[in-house]
């Protein structure tokens, strides 16, 4: 944002934006990704050894994709809350997440392509070691 007065010069050619006095008070930021929001504390509070973690908001996708951690053995139980919002999720820790984010946008692959997808994007199975 700038602004060029008239006592600096010609007013031809600037370029006036809102100004902050005139924004509104109201305007908040808005989520862009739940499901990366949900895996980011996850890890975090993984990271810090923590037993819990409360994820907030909750999503369908949050839900499932929680649900399919859980099957594998990632995670513990899930508390799913219904707060009459956008709800919210206690998820129990047992220790045994690395790291775990969202590959962003979420392509569509067919099922035979899901092999060659993940060797593109994932890192080799050597990493790290």
């Amino acid at each position: 944002f700038w602004l060029k007065t008239a006592q600096e010069g010609s007013l031809s050619g600037t370029h006036c934006c809102r100004s902050p006095a005139s924004a509104s008070p109201l305007q908040e930021m808005v989520r862009i990704s739940v499901l990366r929001d949900c895996l980011n504390g996850i890890c975090n509070a993984e990271k810090r050894g923590k037993r819990q973690v409360q994820v907030r908001p909750n999503s369908k996708v949050v839900i499932k994709f929680l649900q399919v951690m859980q099957k594998h053995g990632y995670i513990g139980d899930l508390e799913i809350i219904d707060d009459h919002r956008a709800g919210k999720v206690v998820v129990d820790l047992v220790g045994r997440i690395n790291k775990c984010g969202v590959i962003s946008p979420r392509f569509d692959v067919c099922l035979g392509d899901i092999e060659q997808l993940a060797s593109n994007i994932l890192p080799s199975r050597q990493f790290g070691h």
